[in-house]
């Protein structure tokens, strides 16, 4: 009797615990994060998004928001990962343990999976043994996984031996609970499987110097936050759709790569945009403003490329140019700055054609009309012969990602007409092959030759035909031999200077930009000019090739004094 009296107390016992873990269910993720069972991926992760950005600790400063903010991240790891909210959905619990835990029905799961020898069940119908084997006396009571074995749980022994003065032996304990009153183990944080990943050999063979913008996430397994990075960079990409790319790199994975480009984060992810604003080569460039969408839309949109050159409306004939064997390509749009999709376009074309773009009011004007374009926006394109063609006029974009497909396609079918013109052109012979043709500076093509972005511009002058012919096939030879410095100059990989000539007799307003008299007394001279210092040198001696050669050397390796310019130089 006293047997089956103490057996009926661990029931009693038991129950009570069982009703007291009832109160301190497992939060249901649906419920954290406000989203049906039924609900998308996609779904899920703008719920995230948008409580994230409400309870984050940095944002939220009020009591309790930072347990708010754990609650939503483990909502979210288990709702984002298929097999854990597979879990979640079947067994209440996203690790597929079969004990007592929520419900996703409402209620309870009401018992335990296998249990061991001699263990006990709880059932709607009560308590039952499952029957033990051997006649053994202990008893086990899982209410977390099969037979709560070897987890952390609650030791009965302890329990009895406070409310009863006594112990009890056998050993048998509560296995581990689920919900909020058993120990989570701390699972990997931060594993980024939204975003594609990026090993060094991705980044090599589709990042660098592919000619598009790319959003990268680098971080670590056990860093916290990375899903709330995540979510930013995600909702980024989606507003971005067509003009960048993302990607996450595991630095815990791929240390090399994120050490040699200066990846690594120590203390919180770290978030980086393959850019082309500095040079024409790509650089990883950090973002270190607030974390927010709108601020990181704006920072790749400011690294975009930056390959289309910028003419006026009144100068709109660039068939010309000084790669003479490249299709050029010109928008005119009425947007005051170059549009997002020609800046992406010059990236992914850069090389394979010349960009240019302008802005214009509308399609009356007389440059537009000039060029047979009727509606706005309008693509036009010259053949490496100078062949015209409207390739696209009135440009209906819907979205970015598909208007970036249509005009590359329009871009492919033109470069192959570009390659049977260069094919069908007759070869020229070995000096003329040998002679570059130096292009005679116009208003059209001063941005192009001598821009802010040339670092030095060589301008040969002249006052008469003799003089012209002969300037241009010495600085033919000269740009041949001193192209292959170019890497040793101060100006980088860029090339250091551009050759053009200028007749003198013509633009004596631009000449006296630099001498108030305009070289009256010379017939053929040299120009040494820095657009963005405003500074130039001079050469007026005999112009022979050794002479010009030995000039611009001495500019190359910096032992050329240079002078400010009056006032800026134009053409007219």
């Amino acid at each position: 009797m006293k047997s089956l009296s103490f057996l009926t107390t661990v029931a009693v016992l038991s129950a009570s615990l069982l009703l007291f873990l009832a109160v301190a269910k497992t939060v249901d993720p649906y419920k954290v994060l406000g989203v049906d069972k039924s609900a998308s991926q996609r779904d899920i992760q703008k719920a995230f998004h948008k409580l994230s950005l409400k309870y984050h600790p940095d944002k939220n400063k009020n009591k309790g928001a930072q347990q708010k903010f754990e609650e939503i991240n483990n909502a979210y790891e288990i709702l984002s990962d298929e097999e854990k909210r597979k879990n979640y959905d079947m067994y209440g619990d996203e690790k597929g343990n079969m004990g007592f835990s929520g419900d996703p029905s409402g209620g309870y799961s009401s018992y335990g999976g296998p249990q061991g020898p001699g263990g006990f069940s709880f059932r709607p119908d009560g308590w039952q043994s499952s029957g033990g084997q051997g006649g053994s006396q202990s008893f086990s009571f899982s209410f977390g996984g099969p037979g709560g074995s070897g987890s952390s749980g609650i030791n009965l022994n302890d329990i009895l031996s406070n409310m009863f003065g006594g112990n009890m032996q056998g050993g048998s304990q509560f296995g581990g609970f689920g919900g909020s009153a058993r120990p989570q183990q701390p699972g990997p944080k931060g594993s980024s499987d939204g975003l594609r990943a990026v090993t060094s050999q991705v980044f090599k063979k589709e990042i660098s110097e592919k000619g598009r913008a790319w959003l990268l996430l680098a971080y670590t397994p056990k860093l916290k936050g990375t899903q709330y990075y995540e979510s930013i960079v995600q909702e980024v990409a989606d507003m971005l759709r067509g003009a960048i790319e993302v990607g996450s790199v595991n630095c815990q994975a791929d240390q090399s790569f994120c050490k040699e480009y200066g990846l690594y984060p120590k203390t919180a992810p770290r978030l980086f945009v393959y850019s082309y604003r500095v040079s024409e080569t790509g650089t990883l460039v950090e973002y270190n403003d607030d974390l927010n969408a709108k601020n990181l839309k704006a920072f790749c949109l400011d690294h975009l490329p930056r390959f289309s050159k910028r003419v006026d409306v009144g100068n709109l004939d660039i068939s010309s140019s000084t790669r003479s064997n490249l299709p050029r390509v010109l928008l005119l749009s009425t947007k005051k700055d170059t549009p997002i999709i020609w800046r992406v376009l010059s990236g992914l074309y850069h090389k394979r054609f010349a960009f240019y773009d302008a802005q214009v009011d509308d399609a009356s004007h007389p440059s537009v009309k000039k060029l047979g374009v009727n509606a706005l926006p309008a693509v036009v394109g010259w053949l490496s012969n100078g062949e015209k063609h409207i390739l696209k006029s009135g440009i209906a974009v819907k979205d970015l990602k598909s208007a970036v497909r249509e005009l590359s396609s329009l871009f492919d079918n033109f470069e192959k007409q570009n390659k049977k013109v260069v094919s069908s052109q007759p070869k020229k012979s070995q000096a003329e092959s040998e002679q570059q043709k130096i292009p005679l500076l116009t208003s059209s093509n001063i941005d192009a030759l001598c821009g802010e972005d040339t670092p030095v511009c060589i301008i040969g002058a002249f006052r008469s035909a003799k003089a012209r012919d002969k300037l241009e096939a010495i600085l033919s030879a000269v740009s041949q031999k001193t192209l292959s410095r170019k890497q040793n100059s101060a100006f980088g990989s860029k090339d250091p200077v551009t050759y053009s000539l200028l007749d003198a007799s013509k633009q004596s307003s631009f000449l006296s930009a630099f001498d108030k008299s305009g070289f009256r007394s010379s017939d053929k001279f040299l120009i040494a000019y820095k657009p963005r210092k405003r500074k130039f040198a001079t050469y007026t001696g005999e112009v022979t090739v050794e002479e010009t050669e030995r000039f611009v050397g001495s500019i190359l390796n910096g032992d050329v004094k240079f002078s400010n310019t009056l006032q800026k130089p134009t053409i007219r």
